[in-house]
């Protein structure tokens, strides 16, 4: 037990950078007599809620009376985890109905199975024994609290679930890795050195060009200059629409070009050679180029997406790399390319025009609007909500932009806006606009200052607020172009839509952002599937990925990015039989595990692979495709369900397309699937042309969506207490979400709301309906 506690949980130095984020609402701990009158039965089903407000306000309190509030808060989260213990080892299965997983870690018979999980709870009760009468609660002295209570507070249940799964099956092996074998998984767990991954980029003596500035400065300009004058060359962007602008660019210059994202891929066909534009995860790193393109590099340091473009800036095989994104990562980039023994040349720009905080905001009234005025929004839901308020108040028109709009229908929204001699004088977007679309704005408007990060209400960060705030403004604009103008360019302006949000905005401009840190890695297919070969056959992926996430060791210019998404992903495909190999790939599957439809949709793919079976689309039960044949509900209640089924099966195609490019032989419905993604998409912009604004119900939502994230900061600032140094904060880089084809969600966070804001006022004859965030991730 005792080396269990110490030495056999004790992680490396720097083994994982910890990001944390609190979830749920939390509201004060009852009086002590709530702990007391309770009976041990009760006690073991203790609600979480109180004990996450006790954790929340455990420093203020503990200042009145530490020894109080520290016994309180432990025994409540001992109870917390001895129930949820009870659920893990039920939800595992009994030794005769899972015997073969349960022989992985050494159980023969059901009642070792529960000898060891009496063990394992008096491991628990002297974990929390160090932690409630030892004041030992840091990951270096109390190392199985640390990380049950890191799971929890950024998690909740499910989280705390999954690490206690994870905790009593290291359990089950303290006495099946020998001392050799453990040297030999730390061996193989070694990540300091994430530059040896690519060996044949190595022995290349490339050239970083780095292009550092503030928005609309020309670096990404100069940049894809040096990518056209090549012979051969990649772009690598963020987004999906950035990479088919890129293409487009080239297409329209007759050079031919691939166009390449997790959903589609388009080949010259009548060439030997050409350019590449993709995402960034699609960065072909076996194709030995003149110039390499990798655009928004500051996003190097994202807890999801960062170890893309590590992966590409260290493993691209082109002579010249050029880097376009912010001044911070400078520092970064240099001591990398120090460390691989290449030349860095960097680039400093300086903004063309320049750019103001408005003293006052647009009071939330569309009348303030100007010719010109973008305002940003971040979710299609708002998006459209807002254009149909501003039409109907203004009489002029409005255009949308974001990124999982078809290019040909973004593209001629962009051209008018851009036209300054028609009625579109407005343009609603997403905050794509940030990562460097090609629009005339006058004016930035922020719909809100916070945003629904996909887990919880956030506020915008220094990073965000900048990138997107500069997008207004251009050096020149087109009317000055063609007469052939050169006055001296008016300012660009920022504002918002609410007064309450802009004060943060001015904030924002008038703060540096701190330099990046560390670079996101993740462990490569190669390293998993050899760390895997030292566990017994069957043992689960998700075990074996936990067990390296811990063991990991990391120099300090790396980060482990986020391991949650795949593990889940792991635990899902993990009654299938499926190679290592194919697991792998699977989890990066671009999936939302929010929902229970694309969980199910994941499970009939990975049983398909697995059986070889049929893959063609229709033999699908589990897709969707009846929603295709139903009407637009015209009662608003029923219209945000039919709204969710669309977006689900738009994201369900979404991975089978993507399995499609991976499975060729199996998912054969490429084409078909394309024609019905051509026609959820149809379905989802007639519907959400339809919505209606509503002003009053919009501002309140603005006002609930600030009030949750001031809460939310508040946690992050307080959550953890005397632990707090041993956290990294969220780096939080990134503008909209990762999955290829969808930046931004429908719906922002709050699925009632969504309701809401479509629904009649009580005036108009409706009821409004009160919108509420789970408490789960």
């Amino acid at each position: 037990m005792k080396s269990f506690l110490g030495a056999a949980w004790k992680p490396p130095k720097r083994a994982v950078h910890v990001i944390w984020r609190g979830r749920s609402q939390l509201s004060g701990l009852t009086n002590p007599k709530f702990l007391r009158n309770r009976d041990p039965k009760q006690q073991s089903d203790v609600d979480a809620k109180y004990l996450r407000s006790g954790l929340q306000n455990e420093r203020s309190a503990a200042q009145r009376r530490p020894a109080f509030v520290i016994r309180r808060n432990y025994q409540l989260f001992h109870n917390l985890v001895e129930s949820r213990f009870s659920k893990v080892i039920e939800s595992m299965g009994t030794w005769s109905d899972n015997k073969e997983e349960w022989r992985c870690f050494g159980i023969n018979n059901q009642s070792q199975l529960d000898r060891e999980a009496g063990l394992f709870k008096m491991v628990l009760d002297k974990a929390f024994e160090l932690a409630t009468n030892g004041s030992k609660t840091s990951r270096q002295d109390n190392p199985l609290f640390w990380n049950l209570r890191n799971a929890f507070i950024r998690f909740d249940a499910p989280g705390l679930a999954r690490e206690l799964k994870y905790a009593f099956q290291t359990f089950l092996m303290r006495s099946r890795f020998p001392k050799a074998v453990n040297e030999l998984h730390m061996a193989l767990a070694d990540l300091r050195f994430p530059y040896e991954w690519y060996p044949a980029t190595r022995m290349m003596q490339r050239t970083v060009h780095l292009h550092v500035g503030p928005t609309n400065s020309g670096k990404t300009y100069n940049a894809l200059k040096a990518l056209e004058n090549s012979r051969t060359g990649i772009y690598a962007g963020p987004l999906r629409l950035l990479a088919h602008e890129t293409w487009s660019r080239f297409q329209a210059k007759n050079k031919p070009c691939a166009l390449v994202t997790g959903e589609e891929v388009r080949i010259p066909s009548d060439t030997d050679t050409w350019f590449h534009s993709c995402t960034v995860e699609m960065t072909p790193l076996n194709a030995k180029v003149d110039v390499a393109v990798i655009d928004e590099i500051q996003m190097i340091a994202n807890d999801e997406r960062g170890w893309a473009w590590t992966q590409a800036f260290l493993g691209v095989q082109a002579k010249e790399v050029h880097l376009c994104g912010e001044e911070r990562v400078v520092p970064l980039i240099q001591d990398l390319c120090a460390r691989i023994g290449e030349k860095c040349v960097v680039h400093r720009y300086n903004r063309l025009n320049p750019l103001e905080v408005m003293g006052t905001s647009m009071k939330g009234k569309f009348s303030n609007l100007q010719k010109g005025d973008a305002i940003v929004a971040f979710s299609k839901v708002s998006i459209h909500q807002l254009k149909a308020g501003i039409e109907k108040e203004t009489g002029r028109r409005c255009a949308i932009v974001y990124g999982s709009l078809p290019p040909e229908t973004r593209a001629s929204q962009a051209a008018l806006f851009n036209d300054p001699n028609n009625d579109y004088d407005f343009l609603v977007a997403s905050d794509a606009i940030g990562m460097g679309l090609n629009l005339e704005v006058k004016r930035v408007i922020f719909e809100s200052s916070f945003k629904f990060d996909g887990m919880a209400f956030r506020p915008l960060n220094i990073p965000e607020i900048k990138q997107i705030g500069g997008r207004a403004g251009r050096y020149r604009t087109a009317t000055q172009e063609m007469s052939g103008e050169t006055s001296k360019p008016a300012p660009g302006l920022v504002s918002a839509l609410d007064e309450e949000d802009l004060q943060m905005i001015r904030d924002a401009f008038k703060t540096e952002a701190a330099p990046i840190p560390t670079a996101g890695i993740f462990p490569p297919p190669s390293v998993i599937e050899r760390f895997h070969s030292y566990f017994p056959p069957r043992t689960p992926v998700s075990f074996v990925l936990a067990r390296l996430r811990e063991m990991s060791r990391l120099s300090p210019r790396f980060h482990m990015c986020d391991f949650s998404v795949v593990l889940q992903i792991a635990d899902i495909i993990q009654p299938y039989d499926l190679s290592v190999s194919d697991r792998c790939v699977f989890l990066y599957v671009p999936v939302n595990l929010r929902d229970p439809k694309q969980v199910s949709a994941l499970q009939a793919f990975a049983k398909c692979v697995a059986e070889l079976g049929s893959g063609r689309l229709l033999d699908f039960d589990v897709v969707d495709l009846e929603i295709l044949d139903e009407v637009r509900p015209s009662l608003p209640s029923e219209q945000v369900a039919y709204l969710q089924r669309l977006e689900s099966l738009h994201q369900t195609i979404t991975m089978y397309l993507w399995l499609s490019y991976r499975y060729q032989g199996v998912f054969q419905s490429q084409a078909l699937a394309f024609k019905v993604k051509e026609m959820v998409e149809e379905k989802i912009a007639d519907h959400l042309e339809n919505l209606s604004f509503v002003e009053n119900l919009q501002r309140t939502r603005r006002r609930r969506m600030r009030k949750m994230a001031k809460k939310i900061e508040k946690k992050e600032r307080t959550l953890l207490g005397p632990d707090e140094d041993q956290l990294i904060g969220p780096h939080d880089e990134g503008l909209g979400e990762w999955i290829d084809g969808r930046q931004e969600p429908i719906f922002a966070g709050e699925v009632d709301d969504a309701a809401t804001v479509a629904v009649p006022t009580p005036e108009e004859g409706g009821e409004k309906k009160k919108g509420e965030v789970s408490a789960q991730a």
